[in-house]
């Protein structure tokens, strides 16, 4: 069965195509539900948009080896559960359906991911606790890299199992095989507002992910890093400060990209956020990082309709 992409989709039971039903040019997205990851009771929702589903040029296509991983923020939901609940149904445009196809559009030739939170605490707060610990609104603690699991662990697990699911040819390593990732691999993560905890545990594990050779390809495939409005429940680390792990990301070579409003870095009711964004980015640059750093709606007021907006400029 297929549906086309808006309007909101049927609740699906395990995997399944959302999008192109005959007479539409609606992309392409698959659904697919309850992907394991690191351990077998770790599960995730996953969406994919293959290059091409969603209308690209003629030179971008299926066999590419670029993907790109989305981590939502707080509201954010499939279009179903979103439409069905009072307080998230006004931002439907931002649901991981729609988002799928904008970020198909920023990154032309890629493999699209989005992750949906394993917990969607009152239906509107996004937990990612099988990336790292979490409370139950979504704040993280975070940890070095453990070799039982973890941020790149879950994920590299995820994209396995996700191109089984979906019929992609494997070109990650799984654990246990020695052959390593498919040359030309590239990872790219982008993190939105709750998401963005996702990419600073990754931090926090990447000098260890290095030194480990059961993952050191799967992060040494880490292209770019994208940090969209980064904030959550806490009341500190929405961005990673520490000066030895952000040396480590400086030095690793991956591009980083920091797009930011003033709905998060100028709420006076939370001015670490603001505080903190200004040493993550002054750090970088003392070390040399890859980096870009862009504050929208500079002129606008702070608003959450700009915060969503985001992700669709940058």
């Amino acid at each position: 069965m297929t549906t086309t992409v808006p309007p909101p989709s049927s609740p699906a039971s395990s995997s399944r195509p959302v999008g192109h039903s005959k007479g539409t040019s609606a992309p392409r997205l698959h659904k697919l539900l309850a992907v394991p990851g690191c351990k077998p009771n770790m599960l995730n929702d996953l969406l994919l948009l293959r290059p091409g589903d969603g209308h690209e040029s003629p030179e971008d296509n299926s066999s590419s080896n670029k993907h790109v991983v989305f981590f939502h923020g707080d509201i954010q939901n499939f279009q179903e559960e979103m439409a069905s609940q009072p307080e998230c149904a006004p931002w439907l445009a931002w649901s991981l359906e729609q988002v799928s196809v904008t970020l198909g559009r920023r990154f032309p030739g890629h493999h699209v991911w989005v992750v949906r939170a394993s917990r969607m605490y009152l239906h509107k707060f996004s937990g990612y606790r099988h990336f790292v610990d979490s409370n139950m609104f979504g704040a993280p603690q975070h940890a070095p890299y453990s070799p039982d699991g973890g941020a790149l662990r879950h994920l590299r697990s995820l994209l396995v199992h996700g191109m089984e699911r979906a019929g992609l040819p494997n070109t990650i390593r799984a654990p246990g095989d020695a052959s390593g990732t498919r040359a030309g691999f590239s990872l790219t993560l982008v993190g939105f507002s709750k998401g963005c905890v996702v990419l600073n545990q990754v931090v926090h594990e990447l000098a260890g992910a290095l030194a480990d050779p059961r993952v050191s390809d799967f992060a040494g495939s880490l292209s770019d890093m994208f940090w969209l409005d980064g904030g959550h429940p806490g009341g500190s680390e929405t961005w990673v400060t520490d000066r030895s792990l952000l040396g480590q990301l400086a030095t690793s070579g991956i591009g980083i990209h920091a797009h930011v409003t003033p709905y998060e870095v100028r709420d006076p009711t939370r001015a670490w956020v603001g505080r903190e964004h200004a040493c993550f980015v002054k750090t970088l640059e003392e070390l040399g990082a890859r980096l870009y750093d862009k504050l929208h709606f500079v002129d606008e007021p702070p608003s959450i309709e700009n915060h969503f907006r985001v992700i669709q400029e940058f």
